[in-house]
């Protein structure tokens, strides 16, 4: 008997899954990244790293973050954005001390973006595409995308090894789902 309601449940499970329904996540925990092809959900781990958490909320309440483009993105590896200057060599004017954890860089894995110091990340942050353990414990993982990867996946790819981006995707719009009415 109990086969049997594991059975069901595993049915119901892959149901709801299947059907679209909306991940049950806290609002205030949850981003919504809008691209030109739909939208990116991303729940948000202050678990695992409060201080970014904080800030990338508070930039995004501001609108910091609408409009900007993917500036750098690897095909295989990664998306990068959150440069008001576009290039690479922006950012909010905040550093960030490092919240460094043992959680993976795995696809959807949502990630901030830094210099050689450590306590350089400001608000540059990326999506791998796939997993990189180069990165793991060494960048601050702050989310991961929960819905909407499909999306990711069609930002326009750079060129060269540095994957910078001539005439880049953007970011339509970047806000807190608690926020939307």
């Amino acid at each position: 008997m109990r086969w049997l309601m594991s059975l069901i449940l595993a049915a119901l499970l892959s149901v709801a899954f299947s059907s679209g329904e909306a991940l049950a996540l806290d609002p205030e925990n949850t981003i919504y990244l809008d691209l030109k092809d739909g939208r990116v959900v991303i729940e948000l781990r202050p678990d695992l790293a409060p201080h970014h958490v904080a800030r990338i909320k508070e930039l995004t309440r501001l609108g910091f973050y609408d409009g900007l483009p993917f500036h750098r993105v690897i095909d295989g590896f990664m998306a990068q954005t959150g440069d008001p200057k576009g290039d690479g060599t922006g950012g909010s004017g905040v550093k960030l001390k490092a919240e460094f954890s043992a959680e993976p860089h795995v696809r959807g894995t949502v990630s901030m973006a830094r210099a050689a110091d450590p306590n350089s990340a400001d608000s540059q942050f990326f999506i791998c595409f796939a997993p990189a353990p180069s990165l793991n414990r060494q960048y601050t993982v702050w989310g991961k995308v929960v819905q909407g990867m499909e999306f990711v996946d069609k930002i326009k790819r750079g060129s060269g090894s540095n994957g910078l981006v001539s005439a880049p995707d953007k970011i339509i719009r970047m806000q807190v789902a608690a926020d939307v009415k």
